[in-house]
Formats: C-alpha cells, structure tokens, sequence
C-alpha cells in the first residue's frame, strides 16, 4: 500500500514538472495550512461572499459560465441599442425617414406604456383608498358608532360580544337634522307606493320620488340626483300621474300597470327580441331625458340673455332655437369659424339643436323651407333626413356622402357632420365631435342616439365602453371642489347598468338615500336584479360576477337605512322592508329568499322598536275586555306575502318572540307568544321569567314589568281556561310568593305569613310522613319552583321570626300568645324538617340562618 502511495506521489509531481520555474521557489504546506492561507486570500477580494460562490458554483453545474457572463455585461455598450442594423448613407433621406418613424413609434409606445403603468397604479392606489374608507365607514354603522366616534365604536363591539343577541346593537347612528327632513320627504312617497300596492292600483313611484328630490335638494351640486329620476321616468315610460278613478274598480280597465312590468323580459334571456326591445326603450328614454334637459337649458340661456337672443314676438320652437344659435355662435357681428350658412341661415346648426332637444319634425319643417338651397349644396341630404326622422332606429345610407368631402374636410360644418353620422351612425368609436359635443349630456347623448343593436354590442357594448372609463371620469375626484354627485350613477343609469347605478349612489354619504329610494323604484318596475342569498355580501350589497349579470341586495340596502331611525319611528321603517318583497317573481329560488328576508327584517324591527302603545300598534295587543286587535304588520300582511293568520303567527309573531327571549326582552317575548295563540309556550316563559326574577328587589322594574304582564295574562287564562297544568300552577304561586314578599317589606308579617302558607309550597302541619311525602314531590314541581327553594324557606321563616317577635312584645293575653307561640315553633319546626330533607339543594350557610332563627321561635 506504502509503495503504492509513493507511486502515486512521484507520477502526481511528474504532471507538473514542465510548469516549474526556477526562480520561484517550492511551497511545502500542509492541507490545513493551505486552507487558512486560502481563506485569507479570498477575504482580500472586494466583492466576494460565501453566497457568491455557492452561487457560482450552483450555476456551474447547470453549464452556466458566471463570470464570462458577468464579464460581458461589465463591458456591453448600450449606446447602439437603437441605431440601425446596417448603417444609413447620408444620401439615404427613406432610410433615415423609415428609422425615425420606427423610433418615434417605439418612444411612443414606450412613454404609452409608462403614462398607463402610472395611472394605473394611481387608480389602484385611489380604489383602495376609496373602498378602505367605505369599508371602514360600514363597520362603525354595523357597530352602531360614527366613523369619528372610535372609542363608541369599540364600546358596541365589546357589547356585540358580550351581549346574548347581535340585533340588540345592531341600529345606526341616528341622523343628523338635515337628514331627517330630507328623508321624511321621501318616506311619505313609499307609504302612499304600499297603499297603492295593497288596493291593487299603479303608482307614479318615480315621479313622486323627483318631486321630492327637487324639494330636498337645494345644493346645485345635487341636482343631479333629481335629473337621475327624471331619466329614469323617461326609460319606464311612467306617465307623471295616473287618471282619476270614475268608480270603485275602474284601476283595472283604465291605470297602466306598473309594478313589475319589465320584470320578466329583464331578468330573462337578454338575447330575445323583447330583451332587444327594451335595451333600445332604455336608449330611447335616456335620450328623451337629455333632450328635454337641453331644451330647459335653451329656454333660460334666451331668458338670461334677451339682447343677444332677439327673439321677437314669435314663441315658435323654431325661432327659439335661431335665437339661441344667434347667441351661442354669432360674435362680433360674424359667425363663428366654420359655421355654413345656406341662404344666409346657419342651417346645419338649426337643425342639430332642434333634433338635440327632441324636435324631429320642426327640424324637418326647417329643412323642407330650404329645400331647394339644402339640395343645392347637398343632394340628397332632405331624402335621407326624412327617412330617418321617421324611422329614428334605421340607418340611412350616407356613408358615400360623408366619406366623399367632410370626413378629412377641416373646414366641414360640424354641425353638418353630426347630422350625416347620426342619419348613417357612421364611425360610431370615434365618440366626439369637435365644437359640438362641448359637455358631458352632449356627449352621452350622441353616444346614446349612435347605439345600435344590430352592430356593436348595442347598449351593452357602449356601457362596457363607460365602465371602463370610471366614475373619476365623470364625477371627478372625491372631494373635489365644485364636483357634481351623482352623474357616474346618471351614466350607468342611462346605459342600463340599474344595479351599478344604485351602488354608485350607495358608495356616497350624501347620496346615500337618493340610494336606496332609486332601488325601490327599480325594483317597482321590475328593473333590478338581486343576488341568491349565498352570493349576498353584508360589506357591499352590489354582487359581481364574471358568468351573470350585475346584482344588487334590495335588503342590504334597506336594513342599513332604516336601522338609523327604527327605533324613533319602526312605522316607517316597515314601510322600507315591505318593498323587499317586490322581488318575491324572481326565479331560482332567489324570489322565495327575498320574502324571507323581509320576514327577517319584520322580526329584527319588532324586537329592536322601543316598548309602549307604539310597539303594539306594530304586533297588536289585547283590549281590557280581553278582545284581540291586529296591528299594522298583520293588516299589511299581503305586502309580505304572507297569506293567512297561521303563516303570520308561524314566521312573524312566534320567531320574534324567540329573538326576543333570546335578547332578553322576556316581556315583549310573552307577549308575542300570546299574541299567536301559543299559551304553553306563554305560560312556560312567564314560569321561566318569573322564577329569574322572584329574588330580585321589589324596585327593579324589569322584574315588576314581567309580574305585571303575568298578571293580566293570568287573569285572561283563567277566565277562557287557558294553559291548564304545572306552569300555570307555579305562575300562580310565584305571583303570590311576590305579594308575600310586599306585605313583609310593608311591614305587614301576618299576611305575608298567611300567603306563604296558601302557596302550599312548605307543609307546616307538624305530620312528618306528610312532610316527607311533600319533599319527595317537590323534586316534580316545575324548574322555576325548585331553583327558588332557598328564597321560599328563608321567606317563610323571617315571617314566622317576625311573628313570634311581634308576640313576645305584645299586650296580647298569655293563652293566647302561648296557643300562637305553640303554633309558631310547629311550623317552623316543621319547616326545619322539610328543609333538612331537601338540604342538598341549598348553600349550607343559608341553613345555619334557617336553624338559628329556628332556635329563636322555640325558645
């Protein structure tokens, strides 16, 4: 083996010897010694780590040469990134032109790319910023706090916690002053919308609901949501008030039925024909409502500047529009750049003013009085304009026309020019028209009046279109100055997006309740969509989903504005939760789930009103003579679909008294089993209610409360014969252990002595095998009974003491107070006996009182 290793040696040496210099001289080291030498060495070397060449040496194994490749990106020059493959002789002026447009498209995409990177991450930025405010903003209302009110906020959510039932914490913040009279405005709209509903007979719902918004909101930054409801009467066709009713039932051949009446085509098939139909209604609406906005905006331009205007003596709708052409466009004593006058008459812009406030057949009036100078100009143009006018939803074919000399023409009329694209609808991406599409009802209007069903995605192409400009947009940024609320939910509105519409409003404080009142009035009209419970969120109540169609939570909605004032004014508040139900035809099951959700929000409402004459006029009660009336959800029970007193009891009365007992509001709980007939349940809960509260002080109101209400329910009970059995037995020896405990606090012993041994719950006869026997039966006496053993034994025996006390200090002769202290020490030497058996189900210390006093009497 040793030769073995010298050969070794001595052939390893050989390899090198051709390396060796003679001027250096030989390293003899050990292994250690090299591997501290070459440690050091690396630690002199800038730059290197232990990571780097694991690094290294991980790559090396995948073929990879690190440090070549380090070494070229160290020497490569970027300066020739963009610089032609092959260079450009200076005469080469194509090859230079071609290289710079090829660098100027790459700059463009580039800076393209960056300017889209930044905004990008701005919108993200300000979303999140915007939906961490709203989310923050809903959890201090679920809490029942204010967004500034950090510390009330915590203290309800510790009360949440703790508390048996959420829904004893779960009302808002009260509104402020301002609040309430705008909402009242709009409430008495919903109460006379349900009256409606309950005789059978339509309701201008929208109508009612602008007029209210006209007289709330006096903020010219609001008026707004006023014109939202004005474009959503438009899109409905709801005429502004129904006819008066000549005779009892007239409503069913002569009102127009509204609840409901778009439901089925809107939540059905969007491909079929009546889908199509009302896609092109809602178009038409919309356009209809900007049309009559501008012709107001005319009427007041003329009124607010009549020297301009001259209009004259002539009211015509025709020189109305001159007057305001005149005004907009006449400066100086010329008109504007571009403006082309036929026969001296700004024509092309007459006629797009009356067509732009809805007056198609004075336009065509207009154009047939310069027929000849019209067709002189432009042949053909009266044909087509009047094919169109009359069919507003063909398109007429101009396209020759446009495309021959206005559509690279910079010296077109553009009035002239928005007329042939909206006869052809021709170029409809390209969505402005210089000089006239000047605001954004303008501009939305054009949009509106280009859709087209057959091409380009129709209605739903243009909103796609719209959402992805966002509501920054339109309505600007939050809390800048001058913004106007409520245009983004305009938009959506008038493209159809109704669910989109309602959470924009939803998404701000001061639309808040144009909201919820836009919701009803969907719904109403069978324009709403709302989600299956599973897909219901509590943070939101719009529901996004990539395979159907927007939702919007009609419930949310109207439990997080009615908890604000439910317990000032539950009347109301249930007037909001009966339009729950307006969904009840929807398919899917989601219909069925909606009712429920009313059926909830009855109950929630029932158990969070404030107690009173108030609170039974909502449930009912019963009158002194022991009659029963209704209150005012069972009198409007067929808003909730509800059917018939046995659905009502099942789904209102007893489930809101099981949330009652469960929040611990015992009196309302029996007072609503008893309500619905169930009188076990009653006098179970009063025995429960009772058996809590016998130990309590007579001056906790909460325990005089339940002994009130068992009292008169008793009464009642007796006189029907009602509820026979136990409980009943024990209601009635508990009311009385109470009247005992009265009387001995008033100082009246004999009487409370006397009413102790009427209940019959302690046997003082002195007979032991009878008092053993009672023992044993007390083990089956009711569970309210047994777990107040200790309050009737100690009861009974401070009146027995309090007797033999007065006794002793009386004036009474001695065979009579010997016969009375006779009697005394064998009831209590009685009772003594009954307790020692049922000892175990006592405090030892509250059996040492009961012998001591016991002590007492027998000596």
């Amino acid at each position: 083996m040793a030769a073995d290793l010298s050969s070794l040696l001595t052939s390893s040496k050989a390899l090198t010897s051709h390396l060796s210099r003679p001027d250096l001289p030989s390293v003899h080291l050990s292994l250690d010694q090299i591997e501290a030498q070459s440690r050091r060495l690396v630690s002199r070397q800038p730059g290197t780590s232990a990571d780097n060449d694991r690094a290294n040496y991980l790559l090396a194994q995948a073929h990879v040469d690190a440090p070549a490749l380090a070494s070229s990106i160290a020497h490569l020059n970027t300066s020739t990134t963009f610089t032609p493959l092959q260079a450009l002789q200076d005469t080469d002026v194509a090859g230079y032109l071609r290289h710079a447009h090829e660098q100027n498209i790459i700059s463009t995409i580039e800076e393209g790319r960056r300017e889209t990177q930044e905004d990008f991450y701005h919108v993200l930025e300000e979303r999140q910023r915007r939906d961490w405010e709203s989310r923050k903003r809903r959890v201090f209302e679920q809490l029942g706090g204010r967004v500034a009110g950090d510390n009330m906020a915590v203290t309800e959510l510790k009360k949440s916690m703790h508390g048996k039932n959420l829904l004893a914490v779960s009302t808002g913040p009260s509104p402020s002053l301002q609040m309430q009279s705008k909402m009242m405005a709009y409430d008495r709209v919903i109460s006379e919308l349900n009256v409606s509903r309950l005789r059978g007979t339509s309701y201008p719902i929208v109508h009612a609901l602008l007029n209210a918004s006209l007289g709330a909101n006096t903020d010219p930054r609001l008026l707004q949501l006023a014109q939202n409801f004005h474009v959503l009467a438009k899109i409905t066709a709801e005429p502004p008030a129904l006819p008066p009713l000549e005779h009892a039932g007239a409503h069913i051949l002569n009102a127009p039925l509204f609840e409901r009446k778009y439901a089925r085509v809107y939540l059905g098939d969007p491909e079929t024909r009546e889908a199509v139909d009302l896609r092109r209604q809602i178009a038409r609406g919309a356009s209809d409502a900007l049309e009559e906005q501008y012709w107001d905006i005319l009427e007041r331009t003329l009124q607010a500047r009549p020297i301009e205007a001259r209009l004259g003596g002539d009211p015509s709708i025709s020189n109305k529009v001159r007057a305001f052409v005149l005004v907009r466009h006449y400066r100086n004593g010329e008109w504007e750049d571009r403006i082309e006058l036929v026969s001296g008459q700004p024509i092309w812009a007459k006629l797009f003013y009356l067509v732009r406030t809805g007056h198609t057949q004075e336009a065509l009036a207009e154009a047939m009085q310069y027929q000849n100078a019209i067709e002189h100009r432009e042949s053909g143009f009266l044909s087509h304009f009047r094919a169109w006018i009359e069919s507003a939803d063909r398109k007429d074919q101009v396209h020759a026309t446009f495309n021959a000399h206005m559509l690279h023409s910079s010296t077109a009329d553009p009035f002239k020019l928005v007329l042939y694209k909206l006869m052809g609808k021709i170029d409809p991406a390209r969505r402005s028209v210089h000089h006239v599409t000047v605001t954004t009802e303008d501009w939305l209007w054009l949009q509106l009046a280009m859709v087209d069903e057959e091409e380009g995605g129709g209605l739903r192409g243009l909103a796609e279109v719209l959402i992805s400009y966002g509501e920054r947009h339109f309505d600007g940024m939050p809390g800048q100055k001058g913004a106007k609320r409520g245009v983004w939910a305009g938009v959506l509105l008038m493209c159809g997006q109704f669910e989109r519409a309602v959470a924009a409003l939803w998404d701000h404080q001061e639309t808040e309740i144009e909201a919820v009142h836009m919701a009803i009035a969907l719904a109403y009209h069978g324009l709403l969509r709302v989600p299956p419970r599973a897909e219901t969120s509590d943070m939101t109540p719009l529901s996004l989903s990539p395979v159907s169609p927007p939702s919007l939570s009609l419930s949310t909605l109207v439990w997080r504005y009615v908890r604000q004032f439910v317990k000032m004014d539950a009347r109301e508040a249930l007037q909001y939760v009966y339009c729950v139900c307006l969904n009840a035809d929807q398919g899917s099951g989601v219909g069925r789930e909606q009712v429920e959700s009313a059926w909830e929000l009855v109950r929630r409402i029932i158990v969070l009103a404030n107690t009173g004459a108030a609170w039974e006029e909502l449930v009912g009660g019963f009158r002194p003579d022991g009659t029963r009336f209704s209150g005012i959800i069972e009198q409007n029970a067929p808003l909730l679909k509800l059917e018939d007193v046995r659905q009502y009891n099942e789904h209102i009365l007893i489930r809101a008294a099981k949330h009652s007992e469960q929040s611990d509001r015992i009196p309302e709980a029996i007072k609503l089993y008893n309500l619905a007939g169930d009188y076990t349940t009653v006098i179970a809960c009063l025995a429960q209610a009772l058996g809590n509260t016998i130990g309590q002080p007579s001056s906790d109101e909460k325990a005089r409360s339940i002994e009130r209400t068992a009292a008169d329910i008793l009464r009642h009970y007796e006189r029907t014969n009602r509820a026979v059995g136990k409980d009943r037995d024990a209601v009635i020896r508990l009311l009385r252990v109470r009247e005992a405990m009265d009387a001995k606090d008033s100082g009246r012993i004999e009487l409370a002595l006397e009413i102790m041994e009427s209940t019959d719950l302690i046997p003082m006869d002195g007979d032991v095998a009878k008092i053993q026997r009672r023992a044993e039966e007390f083990r089956d006496l009711p569970e309210a009974l047994q777990r107040n053993l200790q309050t009737f034994l100690t009861l009974t025996m401070d009146t027995l003491a309090g007797v033999h006390q007065k006794i002793k200090s009386s004036m009474v002769a001695d065979v009579t107070r010997q016969m009375t202290t006779t009697s005394l020490r064998k009831k209590s030497r009685s009772l003594m006996i009954f307790a020692g058996i049922l000892k175990y189900r006592m405090s030892p210390d509250v059996y040492s009182y009961l012998a001591r006093l016991d002590v007492e009497i027998a000596l």
